[in-house]
C-alpha cells in the first residue's frame, strides 16, 4: 500500500510539469506560425514596395530606344520642333531639313532663318559668269558657284532667244558684305522690319555662292516690287526651273520662307528638284518639310 501511496504521489507531482511542457509546446508552436506568417507578410511587403519603385524610377522613360515620337521627345526636352526648325520628317530626297542644311557644299543646301552656313564660309568654286549685270566692276557680287554660273549662262541665253534680256544684279556676298548691308537696312526700317526682306549675316544664300538678284538689262526695278509683272519676271516664273533655279521667295509663301515676295531672287538647286518644287508651287523649305519660318513677316 505504501508503495502504490508514493506512486501515486509521485505521479501527481509529475503532472503540472507534463502540463506546462505541454503549455510551452503550444506556444512556441503558436508563435513559430506568427513568425512564418510575418515573414511571409514581410516578403510580399518588400515585393510590392520593389515592384512600386521600379515602377516610379521608370515611369515616362523610353525603354525602347527608336519608339518615341517626336512629339513625346519634344515634350520631355522642353524643345517643340517649331523652335528646333525640324519637324523630323524627311524631304524629297530623303534628307530632313537638318540634314538638308549641313552641307554648304551642296547644290541644294536649305539657307534660311533657321538655319544659317559655317563661321567663315565661302565656297571654294567661285567664278564670274559670262553673263551682263547692270554694273561692270569685276567684284565679288558679280560671281557664284561654278555649276551655278553655267547655268545661269544657259538660261540667259535661252531667255535672249525668247526676246527676254536679262542682267544680274547680285550674286555672292560673303558675310562681311552681307553684315554691313543689313546694318544699313536696320539704320533705315528697324531690325524687325529689315529682317523681313533682308537675310542676317550668316543666314543669306548670297554667302552660298547659288544665288543671284536679276533684273532687266535696262537696270529698272532692280531688286524692287516694281519688277513683279514684268516680262522679265514672267519669263523667269515660267521657265527657270528648266535651267535648275526656282524664285527662292515666291508670293504667298512669305509665312513659310520668312521673307517678302522676291521675284527677282532666284536660286540654283539643280534641275531635278527645281522641276519638282516648281510643278507643285512650293518652297524649298516644304520640299524638305521643314517648319514655317515664321508667322508672318
Amino acid at each position: 500500500m505504501k508503495n502504490n501511496k508514493e506512486s501515486l504521489q509521485l505521479q501527481a507531482a509529475k503532472r503540472p510539469w507534463a502540463r506546462i511542457t505541454a503549455v510551452s509546446a503550444v506556444l512556441l508552436i503558436a508563435v513559430s506560425m506568427f513568425t512564418a506568417c510575418g515573414t511571409k507578410d514581410n516578403a510580399v511587403q518588400t515585393s510590392g514596395n520593389t515592384s512600386a519603385g521600379q515602377e516610379d524610377s521608370t515611369k515616362g522613360q523610353i525603354t525602347e530606344p527608336g519608339v518615341a515620337t517626336p512629339e513625346s521627345s519634344d515634350k520631355e526636352s522642353g524643345t517643340t520642333k517649331e523652335q528646333s526648325g525640324d519637324t523630323g520628317k524627311t524631304g524629297e530626297k530623303g534628307k530632313t531639313a537638318q540634314e538638308a542644311s549641313a552641307d554648304p557644299e551642296s547644290e541644294a543646301v536649305l539657307v534660311n532663318k533657321q538655319f544659317g552656313l559655317p563661321d567663315g564660309y565661302e565656297p571654294k568654286d567661285l567664278v564670274y559668269p559670262n553673263v551682263p549685270f547692270t554694273f561692270s566692276e569685276k567684284i565679288d557680287k558679280r560671281k557664284m558657284r561654278k555649276e551655278a554660273a553655267e547655268a545661269l549662262e544657259k538660261m540667259f541665253d535661252g531667255a535672249k532667244k525668247d526676246g527676254i534680256y536679262l542682267a544680274g544684279v547680285s550674286a555672292y556676298r560673303s558675310k562681311k558684305t552681307q553684315t554691313a548691308l543689313f546694318n544699313r537696312y536696320v539704320k533705315k526700317d528697324g531690325l524687325e522690319k529689315a529682317k523681313t526682306y533682308s537675310a542676317v549675316p550668316g543666314y543669306s544664300e548670297h554667302q552660298t555662292g547659288l544665288a543671284i538678284d536679276v533684273a532687266g538689262s535696262d537696270g529698272k526695278c532692280a531688286a524692287e516690287s516694281c519688277f513683279g509683272g514684268t516680262l522679265e519676271a514672267d519669263w523667269l516664273k515660267k521657265y527657270a526651273h528648266e535651267y535648275g533655279f526656282i524664285i527662292r521667295y515666291p508670293e504667298g509663301k512669305e509665312s513659310i520662307t520668312g521673307y517678302k515676295y522676291e521675284p527677282w531672287h532666284i536660286r540654283y538647286v539643280g534641275k531635278e528638284i527645281a522641276d519638282e518644287i516648281t510643278s507643285k508651287g512650293i518652297t524649298l523649305e516644304e520640299y524638305y518639310n521643314a517648319v514655317e519660318v515664321t508667322g508672318k513677316p
